[in-house]
C-alpha cells in the first residue's frame, strides 16, 4: 500500500467504470484521491466510502468537463483540501458515434471540449502545482490508433489529439521532473459498454485475446505510470485492448 503514500491524486470522471477503478487503485496504493463527477453524486459518494472504509482519504467534486471553469476549480479544490497535488488522471470523456454527414457543429464542439480541452486545462492547472515526481496520465482510446468501423471520426479525432498533447506536455514538463503519458483502453466491461452488450461479439472478434478487459486492467497500467518505477517513462502511449490493435 505504500507505493503512493503521501501522494495526492485527482481523477476526473472517477465515479464509475474505468475512472472509479483508477480512483480505488490509487487509493489502495496509498494516495489520497479526489475524484470528479458530472451527474452521478451517489456513485461518487460510493467510491469515496469504499476508499474511506480501508482507511484511505477521498473527496468527491462535482465538475462537468464541458465547463472549463469547473475543471480548473476542481484542481484548486483538490489542493485546498489535501494541501498538494502530485498525480492527475484525465479520465472523464464522452463517446459520440455517428456518420460524418450526421454530425453537427455542436457535436464537434462538445466532444472536443470534453475529451480534449478539459484534459489540457486540467493538465495546465495541475502542472503549475506539481514538483519533481509529478505524474499526468490521460485516458485515450485504442480507436485513436486504429478506427475499426464507420461513425467514429469525431471520437477518434478527439482521442488522437491526446497523443499530440501528451508528447508536447512531456517536452514542456520534463525539465520539472513531471512525466506525461497516455493509456489507450480497448473494449472494457463497464455499464457504458458491457461485455454482454449487443455489439460485444463484434468487438471480441477484433481481439487477439477475445475477451473484454476489466477496468482494473487499465487501473493497473495507470498505477504503474504514476509510481516511482515509471520515473523515466514519459511522452509514451500504452494500449490495453486485448490485442485488438495488434
Amino acid at each position: 500500500m505504500s507505493g503512493l503514500m503521501g501522494k495526492v491524486a485527482l481523477v476526473t470522471g472517477g465515479s464509475r467504470g474505468i475512472g472509479a477503478a483508477i480512483a480505488r487503485r490509487l487509493a489502495a496504493d496509498g494516495a489520497s484521491v479526489a475524484l470528479t463527477y458530472a451527474q452521478s453524486p451517489d456513485r461518487a459518494a460510493e467510491v469515496v466510502r469504499d476508499i474511506e472504509a480501508t482507511d484511505g482519504r477521498a473527496l468527491a467534486i462535482q465538475a462537468d468537463n464541458l465547463d472549463a471553469d469547473a475543471i480548473e476549480a476542481a484542481v484548486a479544490r483538490t489542493i485546498e483540501h489535501f494541501g498538494r497535488l502530485d498525480i492527475l488522471v484525465n479520465n472523464a470523456g464522452i463517446f459520440h458515434a455517428a456518420p460524418v454527414e450526421e454530425l453537427t457543429l455542436d457535436d464537434f464542439e462538445k466532444t472536443v471540449a470534453i475529451n480534449l480541452r478539459a484534459p489540457f486545462l486540467a493538465s495546465r492547472a495541475a502542472a503549475a502545482h506539481m514538483g519533481k515526481g509529478g505524474r499526468i496520465v490521460s485516458i485515450g482510446s485504442n480507436m485513436a490508433i486504429r478506427v475499426p468501423g464507420e461513425g467514429l471520426s469525431l471520437y477518434s479525432l478527439s482521442k488522437a489529439a491526446l497523443i499530440g498533447m501528451t508528447k508536447g506536455l512531456a517536452r514542456d514538463l520534463g525539465p520539472k521532473g513531471i512525466t506525461v503519458n497516455v493509456v489507450h483502453p480497448g473494449s472494457t466491461d463497464t455499464d457504458m459498454n458491457p461485455a454482454g452488450g449487443p455489439g460485444a461479439d463484434g468487438q471480441r472478434a477484433l481481439m487477439a485475446i477475445p475477451r473484454f478487459g476489466d477496468p482494473a486492467d487499465v487501473a493497473a497500467m495507470v498505477a504503474f505510470l504514476t509510481g516511482a518505477q515509471a520515473g523515466s517513462v514519459t511522452g509514451a502511449e500504452f494500449t490495453v485492448d486485448g490485442g485488438a490493435n495488434a
